[in-house]
């Protein structure tokens, strides 16, 4: 299994690269806060569900019972009930279409294109989002079908420090810090 280092925790990290769930959860998570936050959250939640993560059971719960556990102190995200809700849809998602496992999203596609069809499927997951997925999948996770680099422009870019999907550790998260920070400063020059 391939060693990712997005949240720049180790034990957060091991899970995420053990986990195809815990990596989709930390995708869901990974908007209007530190990325390191949104990817060490899913070791969070399964600390404090007592229990490995497992979409069935994720599914199951009380939709109040689950947003508490996302409100705990510290909040798994900085929108706690709307972000239980969306995790909980996904794994909903993942239990009654994948057979409960992540991993099967990615499994047996013939390409690219069906490949980022199916994750825009997912609830919370847009154009882009999904395309940084795919990109993820492809660069770190071996993921090799036909035509992932070109459906998941212009994060499939050998080489890039765009996204996530180029986040091998501590230097190269400092590099997509920059381009992040680059593209904001040319859409605010643009307005």
């Amino acid at each position: 299994m391939p060693k990712l280092a997005i949240a720049q925790n180790r034990e957060a990290d091991d899970l995420l690269s053990s986990s195809p769930l815990a990596l989709l959860i930390g995708l869901v998570l990974d908007q209007q806060i530190p990325l390191e936050k949104a990817f060490t959250a899913p070791l969070l939640l399964s600390q404090r569900l007592g229990r490995e993560l497992d979409a069935s059971y994720i599914a199951s719960l009380d939709p109040g019972e689950l947003e508490k556990i996302f409100s705990e102190k510290p909040a798994l995200h900085r929108f706690p009930a709307a972000m239980a809700k969306r995790v909980q849809e996904v794994c909903s998602t993942v239990s009654k279409s994948y057979g409960n496992d992540a991993s099967q999203i990615w499994q047996n596609v013939k390409d690219g294109t069906e490949l980022l069809n199916r994750i825009k499927k997912l609830p919370g997951f847009g154009e882009m989002k999904a395309k940084i997925f795919v990109a993820l999948l492809g660069k770190q996770m071996g993921v090799n079908v036909p035509e992932w680099r070109k459906v998941s422009e212009p994060f499939g870019e050998p080489g890039s420090f765009r996204s996530i999907a180029d986040i091998t550790g501590t230097d190269s998260l400092a590099r997509v810090r920059e381009f992040k920070t680059e593209m904001k400063a040319k859409s605010k020059a643009h307005k």
